[in-house]
């Protein structure tokens, strides 16, 4: 008999319906009186036929229609809610909170399965497992170590060995010993207890990396959890059945107990879960919708489930990818920019770079040669001012190749700790099946990645501390010889005067956030966590930083696009020209003022999604090909830095300037 599970208030109801051709008012009607059926003043309503409601889906939200018939609008266990008329909305619903939103999309279940063994994860995939482009599946070579490591869990229960976690206490309460009847309550409190984080929930996918990544975890086959558990963790993953994890806080030792506790938490059935079918709703309704069981926590199993580095670790994962996608997508707008203020590219020429030859310098100034040279891509620019009499170009746009360089060798070495990291054991204590014993340690201490996430945040703000420095170039006329802040009538239009000034908000923000959070500690667990990370808000602001870079670098394209517009008829390099022809796709030029806001959203998701670096990855790489024939192509998927330096090549914007 198809039901539908219904949110009124603070409970759950389930609604059979033997006729599909009821209403959605029916549905409504009957939720109500299900309702108030137990309640000894009816809960506050009166009549039910005389209470004003409507219905509304639990994801997304979306008002369904009173007389539209259930056969038409639902599915079976849907997942709605009734909002009585003077209601507020019910204390526990949580609509769906995005974040920052830039991963969110209409959810596709995909088709493709990633093998995990704990070993071969990269960021890259895991990005991929939260948009949910994959499911999952464990290899057998990790489900054979998986039984071998429980098999001495359960020996050590059997045998009535004293072992920390196990048949102990956590913490400070390591010495107390527990007795064999009380193991399964042992681990359910502690995860219970340790559910007490704060802040508003990760988003779907988020919570989705963070589970692919414990799961990678115990597949390693080092922390003793079950084989039933572990493939309970997976259907959940692959139904797309999340918990409510609360942003904040973890300190970052012993691991991220408090939001992989809420993680815990939901696979139990309690709590909150989201799903694509579901929204937000109590973690034992979504289960079921998707027919599934909660997990029954046996001996060490709660410690397993809660115990390591993975909510800064896959934090740290989304940030390295958004960085290393924004780094090199900064050098081709800071190209563009370059252009319209008509500087040279002397400042690029291969032999300066061969006498400082860190290898993200000499990558980025290989792109700004690739993509300005104009014997290759003809410049009518570049050709306008040839023989102008400047001397050089600010540090802005002349040391590009040496700031923006930095930045990629940044990322490159955060990256090698992070992936190290994807792969690593962090668990306490670390069950060794073949030694057949359990030894306590301290992988779960996240100093690597918080010290390395608070590495990237300062490497990365560069990008946005120059980007505004160029805006201020452009948008100025006395630095540019263009139009006042790029819009012609001055004074009745204020064109880029305050897209300018949102900019250098931005990047003051990111002047506090950079500051590290790892250098600091607090002592927990009556000092048995007497040093500690910090490095979950170390991944956070990351993020953060990493988001006001792109916003910044978004208005900085823009402003180069609508500089493009006062120097035509003359056109700029291909590639470029292709970059511009990109942007006016989504955001027209500044003919008169106009609502602003929507153009920065338009071409920051532009950069979020790398259609930049997409246009303009062909030509580089074709001038790759061209000048070091030896060369193989770069993926546009891959972080490559130390590429050959193309041959000494004199390009003819020779202003020598």
């Amino acid at each position: 008999m198809p039901r539908f599970t219904v949110h009124v208030r603070d409970e759950w109801l389930t609604v059979p319906c033997r006729d599909l051709s009821c209403t959605v008012q029916w549905l409504g009607l009957e939720a109500l009186k299900r309702y108030i059926k137990n309640k000894p003043d009816n809960g506050g309503i009166g009549s039910v036929q005389e209470t004003s409601f409507y219905v509304r889906r639990c994801q997304g939200q979306g008002l369904l229609d009173a007389d539209d018939t259930l056969e038409d609008t639902l599915e079976d266990n849907d997942f709605v809610e009734i909002v009585i008329d003077g209601d507020t909305m019910s204390p526990d619903f949580n609509p769906s909170q995005p974040g920052s939103g830039h991963l969110n999309s209409p959810y596709r279940e995909p088709n493709e399965y990633i093998l995990l063994d704990g070993n071969n994860l990269t960021s890259t995939d895991l990005v991929n497992l939260g948009k949910g482009l994959y499911m999952i599946k464990l290899t057998p070579e990790a489900e054979k170590k998986v039984g071998q490591s429980r098999a001495l869990i359960e020996n050590i229960v059997t045998e009535n060995k004293v072992v920390y976690g196990i048949t102990t206490g956590f913490g400070k309460f390591a010495r107390t010993v527990i007795p064999n009847s009380k193991l399964k309550e042992l681990q359910e409190n502690l995860v219970r207890s340790h559910s007490a984080g704060v802040g508003k929930p990760l988003s779907p996918e988020r919570s989705r990396m963070l589970l692919a990544l414990r799961i990678n975890v115990l597949a390693k086959g080092y922390s003793g959890i079950s084989l039933d558990t572990l493939h309970q963790m997976i259907e959940a993953f692959n139904a797309s059945c999340l918990s409510y994890v609360p942003e904040k806080g973890t300190v970052g030792a012993s691991g991220d107990l408090a939001p992989l506790s809420h993680l815990a938490l939901g696979l139990m059935g309690e709590g909150k879960m989201w799903s694509p079918k579901s929204g937000w709703a109590d973690a034992k309704y979504v289960l079921e919708a998707h027919g599934l069981k909660p997990i029954s926590l046996k001996p060490k199993e709660g410690l397993a489930l809660i115990n390591g580095t993975q909510m800064i670790t896959s934090l740290g994962s989304e940030a390295v990818e958004r960085a290393l996608a924004i780094a090199r997508q900064a050098d081709i707008i800071a190209a563009l920019t370059l252009e319209v203020l008509k500087g040279t590219t002397k400042a690029f020429d291969s032999d300066i770079h061969e006498l400082r030859p860190h290898p993200g310098q000499k990558e980025v100034a290989f792109r700004f040669r690739s993509l300005l040279d104009s014997d290759h891509h003809p410049s009518e620019i570049a050709e306008s001012h040839r023989f102008c009499d400047r001397v050089q170009d600010a540090y802005t746009l002349r040391c590009c190749p040496q700031v923006h360089g930095v930045v990629n060798d940044t990322i490159a070495f955060v990256k090698n700790i992070i992936d190290t990291e994807i792969n690593s054991a962090t668990d306490n204590p670390m069950v060794f099946a073949e030694r057949g014993e359990t030894i306590s340690g301290g992988n779960f201490h996240g100093e690597y990645p918080a010290k390395a996430l608070d590495y990237l945040a300062i490497g990365v703000h560069e990008l946005a501390a120059i980007s505004e420095r160029r805006i201020e170039r452009l948008c100025n006329p006395s630095l540019s010889e263009l139009p006042a802040f790029l819009v012609c009538e001055g004074g009745l239009n204020s064109g880029f005067m305050i897209a300018h000034c949102t900019a250098a908000s931005l990047v003051s923000e990111n002047k506090v956030l950079c500051h590290p959070s790892s250098v600091d500690s607090l002592s927990t667990s009556a000092a048995t966590e007497d040093h500690v990370s910090m490095g979950g808000w170390a991944a956070r602001k990351a993020l953060k930083v990493i988001e006001h870079v792109e916003q910044v670098l978004s208005i900085e394209l823009l402003a180069a696009c609508q500089g493009i517009e006062f120097l035509r008829p003359l056109r700029t390099t291909t590639p470029l020209e292709k970059v511009y022809d990109l942007v006016r796709s989504v955001a027209k030029p500044w003919i008169r003022d106009r609502f602003m806001a929507p153009d920065i959203e338009a071409v920051h998701r532009l950069l979020l999604d790398q259609k930049i670096w997409k246009v303009a990855h062909p030509y580089i790489e074709k001038y790759r090909m061209e000048h070091i024939p030896e060369s193989r192509p770069v993926s546009p998927t891959a972080f490559v830095l130390d590429s050959p330096v193309s041959p000494r090549k004199r390009l003819r914007n020779e202003c020598d300037h």
